[in-house]
């Protein structure tokens, strides 16, 4: 895919995060939950592509960062804060499974998924990728 094809849709998953928030987090869990699953992995897309580690055809499921085993088996390669990358969306994987197929959850635990998010996405930008 193209970095422009992933850049249009890292800036829809924002905006959907973004209403989430202005209406109601807790009643709208499911779109957070997979909103910032499909951005952290799409806004890793880019990166791995600006870094040539990833061929443009190439994609990447959020399912490998079900489990940190996964995910490393999946990316033999090296890169820079690959560790914290691949905590971070392991951790959103996590939420997201709990926020789009779970009960209805406290506040407190939509929060850590946008914490996690947005852990991810500022070490993205640190790195000089930008969205919009």
């Amino acid at each position: 895919m193209k970095i422009e094809d992933h850049l249009r849709n890292i800036n829809e998953s924002l905006e959907v995060i973004e209403e989430s928030i202005q209406k109601d987090i807790q009643d709208r869990q499911r779109n957070i939950g997979f909103n910032t699953s499909v951005a952290g992995v799409e806004m890793f897309e880019v990166f791995l592509h600006k870094e040539n580690l990833l061929h443009p055809s190439s994609i990447l499921k959020h399912s490998w960062f079900s489990s940190q085993k996964i995910a490393n088996e999946k990316l033999k390669f090296d890169f820079q804060d690959k560790n914290k990358i691949i905590d971070l969306l392991c951790k959103i994987e996590e939420k997201r499974n709990i926020l789009c197929y779970g009960k209805k959850r406290p506040v407190s635990e939509i929060k850590t998924a946008l914490e996690y998010f947005n852990e991810l996405k500022n070490l993205f930008e640190s790195k000089g990728l930008k969205w919009n």
